[in-house]
């Protein structure tokens, strides 16, 4: 991709070349290469171009072959060397620039020498430079490029494979020569987000690269998704018009201080997501691995075949089986019994619906409880949305349906005892409304759950006793005092009864009051004996000690004459005591 400034020219002839580089016509462009999961500045891609003094820029297709075949491409390289590092000296450190070499260049075993000399020129670090090659240029003479890479590579220089997989794709050239990084072709970055035979090809290309310990650089990056795509799979720098378009050296500076923005793969319409930063596939699957591994509930992942890919230790145990046996085979084969509840789940996330809390129940032999499993079902997809398996999570839920069905069993004897004992639980909240009180209230006082519900429950006492019963539970919320008060409420019989109501708080770690518990008591027929006892006391109170002796001997059980003899009295004065007693 060229500038718009670029002009095409049919054909120049080789003295037309030769004068270019003679009168210093050649210059180097910069294209800034990125690091794709930070969107920051990695450094530059040198790019030759033909400052024609008719034409303008003509881009390197129309004259570097010609070069080439003159002889003419040593010259040329060494002339834009010396300007790159010039230019070079305001790109700062950390930052890179990477510099294309020609085949030809590399049967010239004074390679390495000549760019150690442009460098020195300049001052710019050896190591901050990348040489891409070709693999064409490494069929010709392999012999040769190993020895100009070793002379290199000794000068710290890193040294790309260019346009990996575009005709000369060789193992054994990424196998010869000590390459630092890989950079993928335009031709399939450009068609990545259409075609899937592309989007493969990259995929490869990348994993290849992080096997090998290689960085990988897309080249011809355009589009935003394009960008979220490579980084996704892994990718770690791009270069292309999205990230800006070559330029000349003397907007260097101006390119450099442009600000970056990070590209969020997680914010993006499409449907990959960015769930572990900027590392590569192989650690994504080292660490989904090693969660697989250690998950405390049974994993698999299922193909589109409805075959076991992968699973854990777990799950393979559930179904009675290694996990070696599992793999390729599909659920039915290793599950049979259970496939019928599963299918139908298992399709639906095939067609991009995710499905949890699926209750299945797991027969078994020989008396044994039934297992009760609940499993989740989520559809996982490609860098191109397509469905390409599901994920599945099951977990034995078994020990937990048993203890839900205890602790229902206990809450039933709970409320069983509850609803039979004689007191009346309550629960108040830290301001005394009603949260929660024993069914019994309801069959004393005749109040359902909205009726005494918040304060509701105060509308059941006595009109003398509510102000007085509002003021202990007030001071309660205040000081945080048990609560401790009787009072008469109305029964739904239309009595009204005396109960004792006693509570105290549960406060939380840091002291504050979550809770009022308590209960109230019928002391209806303890007020009555009371009652009963005061008014005995006033009759004993204006009894004369003759009367109260008479009154003694007759609880006894002693009859009249009895009594008149034993105080030396008649018994018409005994019937006359027994007179005044009960008028009384």
């Amino acid at each position: 991709m060229e500038t718009k400034h670029t002009i095409l020219h049919e054909c120049f002839c080789p003295n037309e070349v030769r004068r270019a580089i003679e009168n210093d016509e050649f210059v180097p462009f910069f294209q800034p290469l990125v690091t794709l999961c930070t969107g920051q500045l990695a450094g530059f891609e040198i790019l030759a171009r033909w400052r024609h003094p008719e034409l303008g820029m003509v881009p390197p297709a129309q004259f570097i072959s010609i070069a080439e075949k003159e002889g003419l491409i040593g010259s040329l390289t060494k002339r834009l060397l010396s300007k790159v590092f010039f230019s070079a000296k305001v790109i700062p450190y950390p930052l890179l620039i990477a510099i294309n070499i020609s085949p030809q260049q590399l049967q010239d075993l004074s390679l390495p020498k000549q760019i150690e000399d442009a460098a020195a020129t300049s001052g710019f670090p050896l190591s901050r430079v990348v040489i891409e090659v070709t693999e064409s240029a490494l069929v010709d003479n392999l012999d040769s490029a190993q020895t100009i890479a070793k002379g290199l590579k000794s000068l710290g220089v890193k040294i790309a494979l260019d346009d990996f997989g575009t005709g000369y794709s060789s193992l054994l050239h990424l196998q010869s020569l000590p390459f630092s990084e890989l950079k993928v072709d335009r031709g399939f970055v450009s068609t990545m987000t259409e075609s899937r035979q592309s989007r493969k090809i990259v995929a490869a290309v990348v994993g290849l690269g992080q096997s090998l310990g290689l960085a990988t650089i897309a080249e011809g990056v355009e589009k935003r998704e394009q960008a979220e795509m490579l980084m996704w799979l892994g990718c770690d720098l791009g270069q292309g018009w999205l990230f800006g378009r070559p330029v000349p050296a003397e907007d260097l500076p101006a390119v450099i201080a442009m600000p970056r923005e990070r590209i969020h793969v997680g914010d993006s319409q499409y449907l990959w997501k960015d769930i572990s930063g900027c590392t590569s596939p192989s650690q994504r699957l080292a660490q989904l691995q090693a969660i697989y591994d250690g998950a405390p509930v049974g994993l698999a992942f299922i193909d589109v075949n409805l075959r076991y890919v992968n699973l854990n230790e777990r799950l393979a145990r559930m179904n009675g089986a290694s996990v070696e046996e599992h793999l390729g085979m599909t659920v039915d084969e290793m599950v049979p019994e259970l496939f019928p509840q599963f299918e139908p789940y298992i399709r639906q996330a095939l067609q991009g619906k995710a499905i949890a809390g699926v209750e299945v129940t797991k027969s078994v032999r020989d008396g044994q409880v039934a297992r009760t499993l609940l499993l989740s079902y989520e559809p996982a997809y490609d860098e191109a949305e397509e469905v390409i398996g599901v994920s599945v999570a099951i977990v034995d839920i078994t020990e937990r349906k048993q203890t839900e069905a205890a602790l229902r069993e206990s809450e039933d004897h709970y409320r069983h005892m509850v609803d039979l004992n004689p007191q009346i639980p309550w629960v108040l909240d830290p301001e005394g409304n009603a949260i929660e009180i024993s069914s019994r209230w309801k069959h004393v006082t005749g109040m359902s759950l909205e009726m005494y519900q918040g304060r509701g429950y105060l509308d059941a006492i006595h009109p003398d006793d509510r102000p007085r019963v509002e003021d202990v539970i007030d001071q309660s919320i205040k000081s945080g005092n048990p609560i401790d008060v009787e009072c008469r409420i109305l029964a739904s019989s239309g009595e009204w009864i005396w109960i004792r109501s006693r509570g105290a708080v549960r406060r939380d770690q840091s002291g504050k009051i979550v809770r009022w518990y308590g209960s109230a008591d019928d002391i209806n027929d303890n007020k009555r004996a009371e009652e009963a006892l005061r008014r005995s006391v006033e009759h004993v109170k204006v009894m004369s000690p003759r009367e109260i002796e008479v009154l003694l001997l007759i609880a006894s059980g002693n009859s009249n004459k009895i009594i008149a003899n034993q105080l030396g009295i008649s018994e018409e004065t005994v019937k006359g005591h027994i007179k005044n007693i009960l008028s009384r």
